[in-house]
């Protein structure tokens, strides 16, 4: 599901924001965002994190300042600063060229220069990290709430209208499988005469096409997986993996149903049915 979180907190030794983004993704996908002195400490965010958000493709951007003059001293690490600065002019020598640069260059370096920023983060600075995380949480799941509760109303008008659809399917049922006996009679008559056929033996093919095209057993199974469905989208719990199986078994009903039906009309009220269907499919991927 969709959603955005953002916390800060700041006082007179340090300054810290957390921005969360969501966007859709049927399975959790956690891109975190630290600073390096909260690095032994991304393990136990990730958790916090994944148990919170449970689904999505997720961004997570961690900003930290120390305040502290003491903090952002700046220090030289002298022995890799002499390893550089050697090492640069041993291949100025191969080449023949001036050491004028050098001592800049070697300064520049890679972890050369350190400043306290570099150090890990205290108990106290991952406490004020974690309960910052929690604020920009917390309202990183009020927007998705509020997007789950519009997902619920579309689901619940998409299934009624799934669900008027089987209704329609039952009138018409009723009359067809009359229909479908007459037309085999009129056809075997057509083709025989009236007398050039046995009648026992002709019902008994009608009673064997109608159990054949019987389409009663699938519109009970598929009012069950709607009814179903209803109640799980009422569930607490996380439900959207069971929503996805539930949208599975009612596509495989409709499509036994249309299949079996053998009728015009009842198949253009299954092609509306699968509409509704893949609207709900589009969606689920959004629901937790």
């Amino acid at each position: 599901m969709t959603g955005y979180g953002f916390a800060s907190a700041e006082d007179d030794q340090r300054q810290i924001t957390v921005e969360i983004k969501c966007l859709n993704s049927r399975y959790l996908d956690l891109n975190l965002r630290l600073p390096r002195a909260f690095s032994d400490r991304e393990m136990d965010l990730r958790v916090l994190l994944g148990d919170r958000l449970e689904r999505g493709k997720i961004v997570v951007q961690v900003d930290y300042l120390r305040k502290s003059g003491a903090d952002l001293r700046q220090t030289c690490n002298e022995e890799l600063f002499i390893r550089y600065y050697t090492e640069y002019k041993r291949l100025a020598d191969r080449v023949m060229a001036p050491y004028d640069s050098l001592f800049q260059l070697a300064l520049s370096a890679p972890e050369v220069m350190q400043t306290g920023l570099n150090a890990m983060a205290t108990d106290e600075e991952y406490t004020l990290l974690k309960n910052t995380t929690e604020q920009a949480l917390s309202q990183c799941e009020q927007f998705r709430t509020a997007e789950g509760k519009a997902l619920e109303e579309e689901f619940t008008a998409l299934i009624q209208s799934i669900r008027k659809g089987l209704q329609r399917t039952l009138d018409l049922d009723r009359i067809r499988l009359e229909k479908i006996r007459e037309k085999l009679k009129n056809q075997v008559m057509a083709l025989m005469g009236e007398e050039g056929f046995d009648r026992n033996r002709l019902e008994q093919e009608i009673i064997y096409y109608a159990e054949k095209l019987d389409i009663r057993e699938e519109c009970l199974r598929l009012e069950t997986h709607l009814d179903y469905f209803i109640k799980t989208m009422k569930e607490n719990d996380s439900a959207g993996k069971k929503l996805s199986f539930l949208v599975q078994e009612i596509g495989r009903e409709i499509n036994t149903l249309g299949a079996k039906a053998n009728d015009v009309s009842i198949q253009q009220i299954v092609v509306a049915m699968k509409e509704d269907l893949e609207k709900i499919k589009e969606q689920l991927a959004n629901v937790l």
